[in-house]
Order: C-alpha cells, then sequence, then structure tokens
C-alpha cells in the first residue's frame, strides 16, 4: 500500500488500489515519475455546510463534498451522490477514475465527483430541493459548465439535475443549463443519456465477444445487478438474441439455463421492487449467480464483488465491468491465472460520461441531436476506444491484464496533455 494514503476505513482500499493501479501502470509505460506526482491527489477536495431547513421548520446541517481531481483536458466532470455512506477517500478514487474514463474514451473533461452525506429515502422532495439548492450555493464560483459539471448517481436524478441547473443559473443571473448533464429533456437534456452506460458497455461487450471469437448470439450472459445499467444492459442482449440465463439484484438472484424472458423480469421488477420470485426461473444466491457457467458475465452493481475469496469459482470466459470497481486487486490476479479476460470499468461504463459530452456539447450548441445521432456517435466512440486499448493491451500487455492496458494507455494520453500545457518540467518519459 503507498505511504501517502489513509487506512483507517474500509473504502480506503479502493483509493490504495488505484494509486497503486496508476503508480504501476506509470511505471510499465516508462512514464515520467512526475505523472505520478500530478495524478496522486485532486487539484481540489472541498467540504462544505449546507443547511437545510426542514419541513417539520428545523435545520438540518449535512456535509457535502466535491472531489476534482485534474482538469489538463478540459472541465471536471463527474456525479453527485446522495448516500449516507460516504468517505472522502472513495470519492477522491472515483474522481480518479472518471479522469481516466475522460481521457481513454476521448472526451475532453477531467474527473470529478461529489456527494452529499444523507439518507434521502427519509426525505421529503421539497427536502431534497432545498438540499439540492443550498449544495449549489455552498459551492459557489468552483462549479460553472466551463469549469465542473456534475451528474446523477446513486439516489440523484434528472429532476436533482434540473434543480441544480436553475439554482445556478439564479446565481449567475442567466440561463446556463450546461452546467450539469443528465437533465429532463425539458431543459436541456439529451435522449438516449438514461439508456446510455447500459448501451455503451453492450457495445463493449459485442467487440470483446469478437476479439475472443465468442459468438455474441450464442452467448450464455449472467448480468449481477437490474438497475439503470443492468436492465438497460439486459434488453440490448435480449434483443440480439442473446441468452440471459441470470440476474441478480440485492434481494437475491434467478436463474433459467433456457434463457430470461427480460420484458417480463423489467416488468416484475416494476412491480415488485426486484427480481425475486421471478415465475419460471429458480432461486439462486448471488454468490451462486457469480459461478454460473457463463460465456459472458457482467457486474453492474456495487463495487468489490468479485474478491480473492470467489473468483476462483468464476467460469465465465469474458467479464465486463459494468460497475465501478466490481472486482478487487486479488481476484484479478485469479481471473489472469485463470485466463479470463476482464475488460475494466473504466473502458465499459464510460457510455455515461461519452452521452453526458454530447449534451454539454448540445447545450453549448443550443442545438438537439436526434436519438439515432446519439446513439450512432456512442457506438463510435465505445467502439474505437475497445479496439484502441485492446491492441494496446495485446501489443504491450501480453504477461499483464487489460486493466493494466487500459490505465497505461489512458495515463499515456494525460501524460501527453500535461506535457504539452508545461507541467511536467522534466518530461514525459523517463
Amino acid at each position: 500500500m503507498l505511504s501517502e494514503v489513509s487506512k483507517t476505513k474500509k473504502e480506503d482500499n479502493i483509493l490504495n488500489s488505484t494509486l497503486s493501479m496508476m503508480k504501476q501502470a506509470i511505471e510499465f509505460a516508462e512514464l515520467s515519475p512526475d505523472v505520478y506526482e500530478h495524478l496522486k491527489t485532486p487539484m481540489r477536495f472541498v467540504e462544505v455546510a449546507i443547511p437545510v431547513e426542514m419541513d417539520d421548520g428545523s435545520t438540518k446541517v449535512f456535509t457535502g463534498y466535491r472531489s476534482q481531481h485534474n482538469n489538463v483536458y478540459g472541465p471536471f466532470k463527474g456525479g453527485l451522490r446522495y448516500h449516507w455512506d460516504v468517505t472522502a477517500d472513495s470519492l477522491k478514487a472515483l474522481s480518479m477514475w472518471m479522469t481516466l474514463k475522460c481521457s481513454l474514451v476521448g472526451v475532453p473533461f477531467g474527473g470529478g465527483k461529489g456527494a452529499i452525506v444523507c439518507d434521502p429515502l427519509k426525505m421529503s422532495d421539497r427536502e431534497r430541493e432545498r438540499l439540492t439548492r443550498s449544495y449549489v450555493r455552498s459551492l459557489g464560483t468552483i462549479l460553472g459548465p466551463e469549469i465542473d459539471i456534475p451528474a446523477p448517481d446513486l439516489f440523484t436524478d434528472a429532476q436533482v439535475m434540473a434543480w441544480m441547473a436553475d439554482e445556478y443559473s439564479a446565481n449567475v443571473r442567466e440561463p446556463s443549463f450546461g452546467v450539469v448533464t443528465g437533465k429532463p429533456l425539458a431543459v436541456g437534456g439529451c435522449v438516449g443519456r438514461n439508456e446510455a452506460t447500459g448501451r455503451g458497455a453492450f457495445f463493449v461487450t459485442r467487440e470483446a465477444a469478437r476479439a475472443y471469437r465468442i459468438p455474441l448470439e450464442k452467448s450464455r450472459i449472467v448480468i449481477q445487478g437490474f438497475g439503470n445499467v443492468g436492465s438497460n444492459a439486459a434488453k440490448m442482449f435480449h434483443d440480439e438474441g442473446c441468452p440471459i440465463i441470470g440476474v441478480g439484484d440485492i434481494s437475491g438472484a434467478i436463474f433459467d439455463k433456457d434463457g430470461i424472458d427480460v420484458g417480463k423480469l423489467t416488468a416484475h421488477v416494476k412491480e415488485t421492487g426486484n427480481v425475486k420470485d421471478f415465475p419460471g426461473a429458480e432461486p439462486i444466491s448471488n454468490e451462486d449467480l457469480l459461478a454460473l457457467d457463463c460465456d459472458i458475465l457482467i457486474p453492474a452493481a456495487l463495487e468489490n464483488q468479485i474478491t480473492g475469496s470467489n473468483a476462483d469459482a468464476v467460469k465465465a470466459k469474458v467479464i465486463v465491468e459494468a460497475a465501478n470497481g466490481p472486482t478487487t486487486p486479488e481476484a484479478d490476479k485469479i481471473l489472469k491465472d485463470k485466463k479470463i479476460l476482464v475488460v475494466p470499468d473504466i473502458l465499459s461504463n464510460s457510455g455515461g460520461v461519452t452521452v453526458s459530452y454530447f449534451e454539454w456539447v448540445q447545450n453549448n450548441y443550443g442545438f438537439s441531436w436526434d436519438l439515432n445521432t446519439v446513439n450512432t456517435h456512442l457506438e463510435d466512440k465505445m467502439v474505437s476506444a475497445f479496439n484502441s486499448v485492446y491492441s494496446y493491451f495485446c501489443e504491450k500487455c501480453v504477461d499483464s491484464d487489460m486493466r493494466t492496458g487500459a490505465y497505461m494507455y489512458s495515463i499515456k494520453r494525460l501524460a501527453e496533455a500535461m506535457q504539452y500545457r508545461g507541467w511536467l518540467h522534466n518530461g514525459m518519459y523517463t
């Protein structure tokens, strides 16, 4: 573990792992140690007090954060989450991943991430609105369409983004809806944004199947997580004729060797809130879900799902990480020894930030694209990114893994930009 990182909290392993991975990639790529010095710490990390008048007339002060990692390419970009379990180090790691994603897919943003420590499930809509507006006021001038552009994340949505855009516009005394992405269409949102992360994961999976010579339409697919990302990806695979043999969420998991009807499952989840007790499917545990005999496994839930204790049971040929950080470093080593291709999260779940970029461009131009244009541009970006990273991995990282290759490829691009901007005074390479 790196000495400069605190080890006192459970989530710290995410930051430590990210820093260790970046340092290793920089060494493998023979880049200057100065590159690591620029990337190991966010350029700005802000903690703010957010006073909110509650519905009962009392005032409660919440804690909010914003991590702005690196803006060598352009404005900081990243989600805002409302959650009761937030740490500074986990947000720093998430902002670093966003920097790497943007570099990897060729989007001119830097990495950012924000959070408010709260339980949004216990708050009314009016309380959440006052919380949102107070957060924007507390951050002040460090937000802006050319500075830092938030987007939805855990327990935030298009409505929260609309409140943010309205509050920011009131503060600067002019309409400025490009300050956030993931907005409703009525106030400058982008068609296809809601499905973008799942769709991007689908495109990457298709390319990975081609690279591994696996016929996609015959691939048995398992999806862990049936929220926005997992459900949208499942629909696209189902439409392609792929048998989805296993699906899981927080309630448990289901299995059907002949394939699950995704349309009926979606309706069931809408009615009941989870995949549990879906008619006609066999109930299994989430542990058994990850161990199903399948061709492609798509973790689309939370971080640290494939670990050193269960990785050896994984039977998939390819893992596509649609969630952030679902695989631990210990699991990576096991999966590499098993010759399972792991398509890393910084590549496979970058569809969301890509379409966020499209939304930002449309806001800047005051012009809206149709869905076909959005999806075509997204496909081009994701296919190009996968092929570039996979080729680089095959050429440079024969004895390593695709995650290392993706980090090397992304950081090399960042280093080049930093050198041109004059941030690296001793050069890009050692």
